[in-house]
C-alpha cells in the first residue's frame, strides 16, 4: 500500500446509527481512491486498512467487494486487491451518461426559473476555496452545486444514480485541477448555469451545462499522456 494513512473511523454513535461500519469503511476508501490519496495500481492490504481504520477485517472485505462493483478496485485471487487504473473509455462513457442526465435536470430547473440563492452562495464559497488552493474543498462544493440543482427540481434520485456512475470521472477531475482546468473557468461556467436558470432560459441553461460537463473531455487526453502510469488505455 502507499505511504498514505487512513484516519480511524470516528467512534460516533449518531454516525453509527446512520451508516453501517461497512458503509463508512467503503466511504473512507472511496474518498481516498477518488482523491488519489490511494493511487491507481496501489496494492490494498485488508489487514493494514482494518488496523488503520480501527475495525475488523470483515467490513473491509465487504468494502472491497463494493469498490470492485463500482470499478475502483480489482480483486485478483491469490494475488491481492489493487486500485484499478483509470480507463479513458469508462470516463468517456460516464461523462456521456452524466451529461444526458444533468442537461435534463438543468433544463427542468430553468423551465421553472428555479435558481436557489444557495447556488450563488456555493459559487462564492468556491471562489474562497480557489483562492486558498483548497482543491478538495473546491470539488466538494462542486458536488454540492450540482446536487442542489437536482434537489431544486425533485431529481435527487437521478443524482444518486449519477453518484454511482461517476467515480472514474471524479478521479480525473482531481487530476485535472488546477493545471489542466483552471478553477476560474469552472466558476465562470457555474455562474453561466445559474444565470440561465434564473433567467428562465432552458436553451441557455442546457448550453451552459453542456460546455461545463465537456470540460473533462478536453483535459483527459493531456492527463493520460502526462500520467501514463495512472491510466489503463
Amino acid at each position: 500500500m502507499s505511504d498514505f494513512r487512513l484516519k480511524a473511523l470516528p467512534n460516533d454513535p449518531s454516525s453509527a446509527r446512520q451508516t453501517s461500519v461497512g458503509g463508512r469503511v467503503y466511504d473512507a476508501l472511496r474518498s481516498a481512491i477518488v482523491q488519489l490519496q490511494l493511487r491507481p495500481g496501489n496494492n490494498l492490504s485488508e489487514a493494514e486498512i482494518a488496523g488503520q481504520l480501527g475495525v475488523s477485517r470483515q467490513p473491509v472485505r465487504e468494502a472491497f467487494i463494493k469498490l470492485s462493483e463500482a470499478g475502483l478496485v480489482e480483486i485478483r485471487p491469490q494475488r491481492g486487491t489493487f486500485v484499478r487504473l483509470i480507463s479513458k473509455r469508462e470516463v468517456e462513457n460516464a461523462q456521456f451518461l452524466r451529461e444526458a442526465i444533468e442537461v435534463a435536470i438543468v433544463r427542468k430547473a430553468a423551465s421553472q426559473a428555479l435558481a436557489p440563492d444557495h447556488l450563488r452562495d456555493l459559487i462564492e464559497q468556491q471562489r474562497i476555496a480557489a483562492a486558498r488552493e483548497d482543491h478538495s474543498g473546491f470539488l466538494r462544493l462542486d458536488e454540492q452545486f450540482h446536487q442542489a440543482i437536482a434537489a431544486s427540481v425533485d431529481c435527487e434520485d437521478a443524482w444518486r444514480v449519477l453518484d454511482s456512475l461517476k467515480a472514474q470521472m471524479d478521479r480525473v477531475r482531481y487530476l485535472s485541477l488546477p493545471e489542466a482546468t483552471p478553477l476560474e473557468v469552472i466558476i465562470d461556467q457555474h455562474v453561466a448555469i445559474v444565470d440561465a436558470i434564473a433567467d428562465g432560459s432552458p436553451a441557455a441553461a442546457e448550453e451552459a451545462m453542456h460546455a461545463h460537463l465537456r470540460e473533462i473531455l478536453k483535459s483527459l487526453p493531456m492527463l493520460a499522456e502526462r500520467k501514463t502510469t495512472f491510466f489503463a488505455d
